[in-house]
């Protein structure tokens, strides 16, 4: 995956003029798609899982974790944490990893769409919530389909915790900011992120193409 990956190319040049707009609407009109069964079956899964482990460990989520080699990193760095990477692909979460999934990990086969709203209907608060390299959409028409843009954003501030984003599109960061912005009623910044350590293949492979990379990050208590 080194060296090989093409730029992100949009006709946007700045945050989405109706990125305030559609915000709005999500936080008026409450997500009520109807919650799927293997969906409410991983949750309860994985809870059983950090329960067994340590019910009052704190909750990380990876959010479209790809093969899980950023949940591997994560439970490593938050050794009292127990740690949800969720992708709704099969093949990337049976992928091969670079070493056993530790004891404070599970990887999760599910739509993060339910699963984020399935934590909150529980009540389930997160320390830390990881957004990491999130397919950018980077047509103007396809706001909606980035997280930020997406009815269900509005539930991230019931889940709380310091939640942190990186995309190699700095507008995709731009945007996230201004909505972590609203819906925490804090100031948020995009800024741009350099490592020597790559937490996730993506990251690894945007930066030996050359890519910049951007983050924002908020505590949503």
């Amino acid at each position: 995956m080194d060296g090989n990956s093409r730029f992100i190319h949009s006709a946007q040049d700045g945050p989405h003029a109706d990125l305030a707009i559609l915000f709005q609407r999500h936080l008026a009109h409450p997500f009520r798609k109807p919650l799927l069964d293997y969906n409410r079956l991983a949750v309860a899964q994985a809870l059983a899982a950090r329960d067994a482990w340590n019910p009052a460990a704190p909750l990380i989520l990876d959010a479209g974790c790809g093969v899980g080699w950023s949940t591997l990193r994560l439970a490593a760095a938050f050794p009292e944490h127990f740690v949800f990477g969720v992708d709704q692909s099969v093949d990337r979460i049976e992928r091969g990893k670079p070493a056993a999934l530790p004891a404070n990990a599970v990887l999760i086969r599910a739509d993060l769409v339910d699963v984020w709203r399935l934590l909150a209907a529980q009540g389930i608060r997160l320390a830390r919530h990881y957004n990491l390299y999130p397919n950018p959409w980077p047509k103007i028409g396809h706001l909606a389909r980035r997280w930020h843009g997406h009815a269900v954003f509005p539930v991230w501030r019931e889940l709380g915790g310091i939640v942190e984003c990186r995309s190699n599109w700095r507008i995709y960061i731009e945007e996230m900011a201004l909505a972590l912005g609203w819906l925490s009623a804090r100031e948020v910044c995009a800024e741009a992120y350099v490592t020597d350590d790559p937490l996730t293949p993506f990251e690894k492979k945007y930066l030996a193409s050359g890519h910049e990379l951007w983050r924002c990050r908020v505590d949503l208590g």
